[in-house]
């Protein structure tokens, strides 16, 4: 009898280690898979990348049936970063943004701890909308860096088993750990680059901004061929705004001219401060008819504006010339080439402008029978 006893102790004991060492090899397995998928989220190239990264990949290292995210984004800055790959992320993969604190208290709740138990529809149903069925078990993380609040990763399991309040969650809280500091080095480092592009003065781009975009937009409109209208400001005497009023009002008509020239741009317009008194707008998509338009309205707005200096209005006018590219000019040129034409001529159409009275607008169409000749 005592045998027997002893023979199923033994048989119970060693199931028991079995089931340790098992526990142990895929604690281990799990441990080098998230090891190399920590590697791998380091290693993505930007914001686009590391959140297409978790949303593809983090459902089979950590054995899940969904995986998504949920970003506070007051300032705009996720929105700018991710750019055109936004509106994929959040229709195909499970990214949720919200602009708005208020908001995001209101429709998702506003997770300070973890949570890790079992799936409520009322409470936690926002977060997993794309599951044809609901996942039996959730562990939802809040994303922190810095002290500041940046949103939620969120998981789901149809196992009732995977997640629950009485689990350790060192895993996952180191998983949010990484991806918070994935996310505030793309950010900081948005920060440093726009900072770098930013004129101090008048908080418009800079020309080193310019310089970048310009392909870029050009690129687009090559591709697309869509037009691409340059608009090369101008204001008007400022030499002697300077010598009658002083630097300081100078800086302030500066100032002043630049908001209400970027008051009549859409945000996907650009403009910088190209030099001295003189500004570039580019305008994806707009033709010579309505640039025209749009530049009259700037006009007339600078016109109008209210600048005074000892109680005496400041009169500032602007002149403007304007260009506009179109793949369907001539051959598509080389970037660098049409970027310099398109700027070059809207150039010669400011000074135009200022040739028959200032205060105006001017249209020069690119000429492509002509060498290029720079002002200036």
């Amino acid at each position: 009898m005592l045998e027997n006893d002893l023979t199923t102790d033994l048989i119970v004991l060693e199931s028991h280690i079995n089931s340790l060492f098992d526990s142990v090899r895929k604690g281990s397995a799990m441990l080098k898979a998230f090891q190399s998928f920590e590697m791998r989220l380091f290693n993505q190239n930007s914001l686009v990348e590391v959140i297409g990264y978790i949303l593809d990949n983090a459902k089979a290292v950590f054995d899940l049936d969904q995986i998504t995210l949920c970003l506070l984004d007051e300032h705009g800055d996720f929105s700018r970063l991710l750019g055109d790959a936004l509106v994929k992320l959040t229709d195909q993969q499970g990214l949720m943004v919200v602009r708005d604190r208020e908001a995001l208290q209101a429709k998702f709740g506003y997770f300070v701890h973890s949570y890790l138990g079992p799936f409520e529809q009322e409470h936690f149903g926002y977060f997993f909308t794309t599951l044809e069925v609901p996942p039996a078990s959730i562990a939802i993380t809040p994303l922190y860096r810095g002290g500041k609040y940046l949103g939620t990763l969120n998981m789901g399991s149809r196992r009732a088993d995977r997640f629950s309040c009485t689990q350790t969650n060192d895993l996952i809280a180191c998983l949010s750990m990484v991806i918070g500091i994935c996310f505030e080095n793309h950010l900081n480092v948005d920060t440093i680059q726009r900072t770098s592009y930013i004129d101090t003065l008048t908080g418009v781009n800079n020309r080193r901004f310019l310089e970048q975009r310009i392909g870029e937009e050009l690129s687009r409109c090559q591709r697309s061929d869509d037009p691409l209208t340059c608009l090369f400001l101008d204001i008007d005497g400022f030499k002697s705004i300077n010598d009658k009023y002083g630097h300081q009002t100078g800086d302030r008509v500066l100032s002043t001219v630049a908001k209400a020239i970027k008051n009549q741009l859409r945000n996907s317009d650009i403009l910088v401060r190209y030099g001295g008194d003189e500004f570039i707008a580019l305008l994806s998509n707009i033709s010579h008819s309505t640039g025209l338009e749009i530049a009259e309205r700037m006009r007339r707005n600078v016109q109008s504006l209210e600048i005074t200096f000892s109680e005496n209005r400041i009169p500032v006018t602007l002149s403007i010339g304007l260009a506009t590219y179109r793949s369907d000019l001539n051959q598509p040129l080389a970037t660098a080439e049409a970027a310099a034409r398109l700027v070059n001529t809207a150039d010669a159409a400011m000074y135009q402008a200022k040739n028959k009275g200032r205060n105006r607008v001017e249209y020069a169409e690119i000429r492509f029978d002509r060498p290029l000749v720079l002002n200036g």
